[in-house]
């Protein structure tokens, strides 16, 4: 959908003095195929930007480096040290539209920011400051008539060029959505079980992408292709540590539970079958309706009747025992 235009988009709401915006982008562009194992349905496929420590960390220090040298500067010219303020995804700044008026970049199709220099994959932030700035040069739409990001995808979220519906986008579904998916939207997801970069991906500018040189964004052997057999058995304490200091730890063991329990349910592997009925017990009510989702499209017929006879009766929770029902009804 189109950003919703109000108050919080005006930097003086967030912070009154503010002379001019200063916008860095950082590249995070992967080593490897971001959609290289969509295709290994026993393996997990988590957002490029996820695969390493979280980088919320590490581009806030950079601009705090970059505001300390701003305020030295100012203060070793005879001035006096200016305001600053640094923001990264901390505040609902608009740094999309800002990068590309500041030339970094323009809004493409799938209304992420396209850099002629590094493709799709830079993160960006944005420092305030009480002093005025010449302006750059805004860059111009380089999208063409492209419509590869659109047409790749898989829950067509996109109702047109440069609007997205989140509601069907797959990086809102398994981050930021906190209740049940809907059906419509399980076996799209695939095995995406942390974001999506189908649209970033396929974009034609990336053939001008470079891998990242910074060593803290380069990519953790073991969120490259994780086994989803392995993560359906971590238990909270385990998925702490494994997420430690990476930005899936912020969804919460649930919700990561229900994204690794609908992509096993599209996997195909029946082998997976008891370890997601090992999760009908789980306390948490989304876990649990995946759970039975995922044995639905795993076992057979008599094999999920003899399971939903076990239980579906003592099953409390009413989305729970829909999935049971539905399932039954089918």
């Amino acid at each position: 959908m189109p950003q919703t235009q109000d108050r919080r988009a005006d930097p003086r709401a967030l912070w009154g003095d503010v002379r001019s915006i200063i916008m860095l982008g950082t590249n995070y562009g992967p080593g490897e195929d971001a959609l290289a194992n969509l295709g290994e349905t026993s393996r997990g496929n988590i957002s490029v930007y996820a695969r390493h420590r979280d980088y919320h960390d590490l581009i806030k220090g950079r601009l705090k480096q970059l505001a300390g040298w701003i305020v030295r500067r100012a203060k070793e010219t005879g001035g006096s040290a200016p305001e600053l303020k640094v923001f990264v995804d901390t505040a609902p700044v608009m740094e999309k539209p800002l990068a590309a008026a500041a030339g970094l970049g323009w809004q493409g199709r799938h209304t992420n920011l396209v850099s002629r220099e590094f493709g799709s994959w830079l993160f960006l932030g944005a420092i305030f400051v009480s002093f005025e700035l010449e302006p750059d040069a805004p860059e111009v739409d380089h999208c063409g008539s492209c419509r590869a990001c659109l047409d790749a995808c898989p829950t067509q979220a996109f109702p047109s060029p440069y609007q997205l519906d989140a509601r069907r986008c797959i990086s809102y579904l398994t981050i930021e959505h906190k209740g049940h998916i809907a059906e419509e939207f399980r076996a799209p997801i695939g095995n995406r079980i942390y974001g999506c970069d189908d649209c970033l991906a396929v974009c034609p500018w990336n053939k001008f992408a470079q891998a990242t040189r910074e060593m803290k964004l380069a990519a953790r052997d073991d969120l490259v292709s994780p086994s989803l057999a392995e993560l359906v058995r971590l238990d909270d304490a385990g998925f702490r540590q494994m997420f430690a200091g990476n930005p899936v730890k912020r969804i919460g063991h649930a919700k990561f539970l229900r994204n690794v329990l609908i992509a096993i349910g599209n996997s195909g592997d029946a082998g997976l079958a008891e370890l997601a009925e090992d999760r009908l017990s789980h306390e948490s009510p989304l876990v649990r309706a995946m759970a039975v989702w995922a044995l639905s499209r795993l076992c057979a017929a008599s094999d999920f009747a003899h399971r939903r006879a076990r239980y579906a009766p003592h099953e409390t929770d009413p989305d729970v025992r829909a999935e049971w029902a539905r399932e039954q009804q089918e």
